[in-house]
């Protein structure tokens, strides 16, 4: 199994009480503590937000993706840098495609593209965007994509789609990673989005319990088989929100610092419904001591997955549970 990591960037509260001057540092440490030989991240992510969630601040941080990959690509060396997932929606595909290609060429050919049809109402109109129907958005996502692999196999693009122009739209310098840099394709609408994945995708990324899980594998397999592709061609990855404790004594105390750091912005009721939304009740939560962790994602490795992407909320604060994933958990799963 492979294994990547979100750095905090403040979307879910996860910078607070951190100056916003020292942000920064705190999110170079993090990718550093990734980049290290001896880390069993390939990976490090951010998400594509303007907004904190689940409530949105007027206060509180949440830095944008693009320039962290930019930022993250000059400040590391290893590993591959991702955001999951990009929304198509808030920016134009031949610029977003400009952008990557840019953030490619700075990290040495380390870029990643997870892009999907984006949710987030709140920030979709407060920007401006409007916040069009879910088959609108998805229709975005089809054509943005088009544009984009154009862009990254041609050097330019041209489409007169129904959401997006473009009329030979240039695309130089070319991404450094022959063919162009590979899509994670994010959700898993059975007739729509996973299309998408098995025409574009190197990989997915879906949630869902074990059994939600393995069936819309078999759907992308479906897919793939009706365009000749070979399903085995796409990686299937998944999220989990992640704390990791020593006992089970342990995981409740991290779990109430969490609760306890996040009440003065979201109100006691608040924080104990972050807590148990994000971490208790979701299939991609991975909470436990590492023989718990370690269990879990076997069972997920049964049923098709073959890259985690682990969210742990704490790790600004204390790297001590990502560390325990690196000693304990990691190595009895590669």
């Amino acid at each position: 199994m492979r294994f990547g990591m979100f750095v905090p960037q403040g979307w879910r509260y996860d910078l607070v009480g951190i100056d916003p001057a020292e942000q920064w540092a705190a999110m170079r440490g993090l990718a550093e503590f990734a980049d290290a030989a001896e880390s069993p991240f390939e990976s490090i992510w951010v998400y594509d937000h303007f907004h904190t969630t689940p409530v949105p601040s007027l206060t509180e941080a949440t830095h944008e993706a693009w320039t962290l990959m930019a930022a993250f690509a000059a400040a590391t060396s290893r590993v591959r840098l991702g955001q999951m997932c990009t929304c198509m929606g808030y920016r134009e595909p031949a610029y977003l495609a400009k952008v990557a290609a840019t953030a490619d060429l700075i990290s040495g050919g380390r870029i990643e593209m997870g892009i999907g049809g984006g949710w987030y109402e709140h920030e979709w109109r407060a920007y401006g965007y409007g916040f069009p129907s879910i088959p609108e958005r998805l229709g975005m996502l089809r054509e943005g994509v088009e544009i984009m692999r154009q862009a990254w196999t041609t050097g330019q693009a041209t489409l007169d789609g129904r959401y997006y122009r473009v009329d030979g739209a240039i695309v130089q310098p070319q991404p450094l990673q022959p063919g162009g840099i590979p899509f994670w394709v994010a959700g898993g609408g059975e007739q729509v989005t996973l299309k998408i994945a098995a025409k574009y995708a190197s990989y997915t990324n879906f949630t869902g319990s074990l059994e939600e899980f393995a069936h819309k594998g078999e759907v992308l397999r479906g897919h793939c088989e009706a365009i000749g592709r070979d399903a085995s061609e796409i990686t299937r990855s998944m999220n989990f929100n992640t704390v990791i404790g020593t006992s089970a004594a342990d995981v409740e105390a991290r779990l109430a610092r969490i609760e306890a750091r996040v009440a003065p912005h979201l109100g006691a009721e608040g924080a104990a419904k972050y807590v148990e939304n994000y971490f208790i009740t979701p299939p991609g939560a991975l909470v436990g001591t590492p023989d718990e962790v370690v269990a879990k994602l076997e069972e997920r490795r049964s049923v098709g997955l073959d890259y985690a992407i682990l969210y742990a909320p704490e790790a600004a604060y204390d790297r001590s549970g990502l560390e325990l994933f690196a000693t304990q958990v990691a190595p009895a799963l590669r």
